[in-house]
């Protein structure tokens, strides 16, 4: 069923949780992540955007996204992450998405606030939520490339205030350390500065690049307002361990299928496991 509002982000925060947002790139991908909310019971929200619109193609990973959240027996959101684009926001507006990522972050400051404002007025006109970003996210969304965090960029918490009030967004992403992808040293979370942020701006955090993110450092993270947590490098890595462990075995009959579900079960276990970590204290069902 598909997710509205955000309470569930709220509740999440209350409960010291956080409801996790997970990229699709294909059918596979969406099935695996679906699959694994029906699993464990929790929310989830499906991640179709900018990125992944430029393999699959838009209008069929939004319909992919679409109909596997409405058919589940799931809570599952279909989110927009990422995106540069206003037109792109209204396109998964009108489709039907439940929430969008505005990303600004790479704009000087009152550009950003003016690009948020907009993307929140389409989005109110469709019951969605907005996502924002504040604070420059190094890495790559799409491929490990052992980024490294600069404190120059981080999110200043007086900025995140002012930001968050000057255009009404429900949710921000911030960049407090964290990258995209994996890095072959262990990411460290700015914590104070986190937890400075929390206190001055009232709506969720965000914190994408969670991948490989030690467990201390994400629980520290979710005591200190974040409420929704990206991962992809992650799913990623899996999907592509499950192919190369299933291809010698597939390649004599060209066994396609058996190379595709692998893909979707190893993303499915991979999704579990993350909702583990998010969910500090309660049960997560095992596929």
């Amino acid at each position: 069923m598909l997710l509205h509002g955000t309470d569930v982000l709220k509740e999440a925060a209350a409960a010291g949780h956080a409801v996790p947002g997970f990229v699709a790139y294909n059918l596979e991908t969406v099935q695996g992540i679906t699959a694994a909310a029906e699993a464990c019971g929790r929310p989830v929200l499906i991640q179709a955007g900018s990125s992944p619109f430029t393999h699959a193609g838009r209008e069929a990973l939004m319909r992919l996204a679409l109909d596997a959240a409405a058919h589940s027996t799931a809570r599952l959101g279909v989110h927009l992450d990422h995106s540069r684009d206003l037109d792109e926001i209204t396109a998964c507006l009108e489709a039907g998405y439940t929430s969008v990522m505005v990303d600004g972050s790479h704009l000087p400051f009152t550009e950003n606030v003016a690009l948020t404002k907009e993307a929140v007025r389409r989005a109110r006109d469709h019951g969605a939520w907005v996502e924002a970003e504040l604070g420059a996210l190094p890495g790559d969304e799409d491929v490990s490339t052992d980024a490294v965090a600069q404190a120059t960029a981080m999110t200043d918490p007086d900025q995140a205030a002012e930001f968050a009030a000057a255009t009404g967004v429900d949710a921000l992403a911030v960049a407090v350390g964290n990258v995209h992808g994996f890095t072959e040293n262990p990411v460290r979370l700015d914590l104070a500065r986190l937890a400075a942020i929390h206190q001055a701006v009232p709506v969720p955090l965000v914190l994408h690049g969670a991948s490989g993110l030690p467990v201390e450092e994400l629980h520290g993270a979710l005591t200190r307002g974040v409420a929704k947590v990206n991962v992809n490098a992650e799913l990623r890595r899996a999907y592509l361990e499950a192919v190369r462990t299933t291809l010698p075995a597939a390649l004599p009959g060209s066994d396609a299928v058996s190379l595709w579900a692998s893909g979707r079960d190893a993303v499915r276990d991979a999704a579990l496991e993350v909702i583990g970590r998010l969910t500090p204290g309660a049960e997560t069902a095992n596929a």
